[in-house]
């Protein structure tokens, strides 16, 4: 896409519309616009009004800018020692959360810091929550309370969150990456 408007508008709203699983059709009849017209503005032939670009933001639910302005590519940093840290009572135990998450996703990124000294157990959470954990440093028992596994850096583990589990650093300055999915 070279970036033409005609081009970023037709990008824009096949994008929209396989983002929400509409077929042409029953795109151009919620907004009220003939389906060749909408065939034509994919394919970045048609010329489109103001107000037929109104009529498919409000069928896409989308504000009216998503559909004419480029698409801008989103960078995140988060430098080591910021983000949002949440302390535990019972360990030395910090999970600082680096993407939380979006609209239409099943994830939320975290990075733990622990110290040897104490078990951080964590209580189910919601059903079907699974936990994806790797290793970056140290050592550490992880993964269901009632069988933990011990790992090293570089290795990966998953576990049902939605069952009691545990994380315990066996080495000081241990640091994991834990992704924590949900259905």
């Amino acid at each position: 896409m070279s970036g033409a408007p005609l081009e970023v508008i037709a990008h824009s709203l096949r994008r929209e519309r396989e983002r929400i699983g509409l077929s042409l059709s029953e795109l151009a009849k919620r907004a009220g616009i003939a389906k060749s017209t909408l065939s034509q503005l994919e394919s970045a032939s048609g010329n489109p009004s103001v107000e037929t670009l109104w009529a498919l933001g409000v069928a896409l639910n989308v504000p009216f800018s998503r559909l004419v302005e480029p698409p801008r590519p989103r960078v995140q940093l988060i430098r080591a020692g910021e983000g949002p840290a949440i302390y535990s009572e019972r360990a030395d135990y910090v999970a600082t959360l680096l993407a939380s998450c979006p609209p239409h996703a099943r994830r939320d990124i975290y990075l733990i810091t622990a110290e040897p000294g104490s078990r951080r157990e964590s209580a189910p959470h919601m059903p079907g929550v699974v936990e994806h954990v790797v290793l970056v440093s140290g050592r550490a028992l992880l993964g269901l309370a009632d069988d933990p596994i011990e790992i090293g850096p570089g290795d990966y583990v998953a576990y049902p969150g939605d069952l009691p589990h545990v994380f315990e650093a066996l080495q000081p300055g241990t640091t994991a990456c834990m992704v924590s999915e949900h259905v």
